[in-house]
Parts: C-alpha cells; structure tokens; sequence
C-alpha cells in the first residue's frame, strides 16, 4: 500500500546572499504523524517552515502539500492552502491588546463567516483542550510563559488544521511546562488527527513526541527514521548532535 504525503518537499534549493541554505532538501511526511526535524542553529530547519507556509519561496524544487506544489502559487492561492495549516511561532505571538479569547478568536474572525456564539464555543472548546479553561477574558500580559504558549497553540488549531507547524514550542519553558506542552502535542495528534511538524533543539523534548525524526545538516535531511533509528544512529554528526544537546538540556534541568 502507498503511503499518504500530506507534504511533500522535493529537491529543494535556496540561497541567501551566496549562503546556500538548502542544497536538494527532500522530505515526506506522512498523514497523521508527528515529525521533529532536528539541525543545529543556521542549518536551514525554521527556513524550511517559512517555504512550507509559503512565506519564502525556494530558488528550485518542489514543496507539495495534499499534491498541490505551492511554489509557483501567488498570494491567494497560498491563503486558501494555508487555511490547512495551524503555526505556532517561537514567541508565542499573541496580540498584546486583545484579550485571550479575542487571540484564539482571530483567524476565525479574519478567515471565516461564522456566528459569534460558535465563534465562543471553538474558544471555549480549545481552551479546554490545552488545560487552561475559563480564561477567556484575561489578558497575555497576566499569563506566564507556559500558559502564553497554550493559549498560541489553542489559537493555531482554531480553524481545525490538517498541519499543525511547531517552530521551538518548548523553548525558555521550565520542565513543568515543557513536560506540558509536551503531552499537549501528543493530545493534539489524537484529538484532532493533524500532522505536526516540530522544529526544536529540545532532543529529549523531539524523543518523547514524535513518531519520527529528520536531521538536517550541510543543507540537506541526511536522516529520517523512527526514535529508536535515532538513537543508535551511525551517522556521525546526528550522534554528536544527540549527545550534546542530551547533555546540555540534562545540565540545564538539572540547573547545572
């Protein structure tokens, strides 16, 4: 049986001022699957979801999502393709003057012609689903980090995405609240059945949610395969990476 891309990135090459980014990167992923891809800083990971989303286009190659290639689309074409897709940004991004229920409210508002009452119940609903019920009128600024990066991610599945996009979701979060966000990632797979592609240097974080891992180096996925296919990897520079970052995030948990 063949197996069901719902993205599909094809030799893809960019470069920025003589920097080559991406030199033929090529990945698939599969419908339904939580896939980390993993890469040192400057590697070219975050690149990759701005080509994914269509906000930068590569020089070549293809990046197909559901079987549409999005590289040659213009501007609307690409808005109907990313109503499939939920982002949530490092930062958390979460407008600083509308209330919490008012965030995860915004794409619904900008994007769909819904009645307000079922506007406030996929409000009430995701913020259920993310652990952080009833707090539709407070504002970010009351929020810690933990519960700002929730509510990001109760706002980025507001329009029920097909991909979930997650560019570093536990980074500058305490374990309580990575270990959170962690089970939250998993959930979301479950309850909502959307394919997530992380973007992290959180090794142990990537192990504990993902299905499968990619590695990116020298400009190209030099390995995809399961948690365990990593872990005993004969790839040299995923092993060092593995067992750098394993060792500087069990510094840092443990406050070292």
């Amino acid at each position: 049986m063949s197996k069901d891309y719902i993205i599909e990135i094809k030799d893809v090459h960019k470069t920025f001022d003589s920097k080559e980014v991406h030199n033929g990167v090529t990945l698939s992923v599969e419908r339904g699957e939580n896939i980390t891809i993993l890469g040192g800083s400057g590697s070219g990971k975050s690149v990759l979801v701005k080509e994914i989303i269509g906000i930068i286009k590569p020089d070549s190659g293809q990046i197909l999502i559901d079987g549409e290639d999005i590289v040659p689309m213009n501007e609307s074409q690409l808005l109907e393709v990313r109503k499939k897709m939920g982002m949530l940004f490092q930062g958390s991004a979460l407008f600083d003057s509308l209330t919490v229920g008012e965030n995860i409210a915004y794409p619904l508002v900008e994007h769909c012609e819904c009645p307000e009452s079922e506007i406030e119940g996929v409000v009430a609903k995701n913020l259920e689903l993310v652990g952080l019920k009833g707090i539709e009128d407070k504002m970010p600024h009351d929020l810690s980090g933990g519960m700002q990066k929730r509510v990001a991610l109760a706002r980025a599945i507001a329009m029920d995405p097909e991909i979930l996009l997650y560019d570093e979701p536990t980074t500058g979060l305490d374990p309580p609240n990575t270990n959170r966000i962690n089970e939250i990632i998993k959930d979301l797979k479950e309850k909502i059945c959307a394919t997530g592609v992380i973007i992290t240097h959180d090794v142990a974080s990537a192990f504990e949610i993902s299905d499968r891992i990619a590695f990116f180096c020298n400009g190209k996925i030099v390995f995809t395969g399961s948690v365990e296919e990593a872990r005993h990897t004969d790839i040299k520079e995923l092993d060092d990476f593995i067992h750098g970052r394993l060792m500087e995030e069990g510094e840092t948990r443990l406050g070292a």
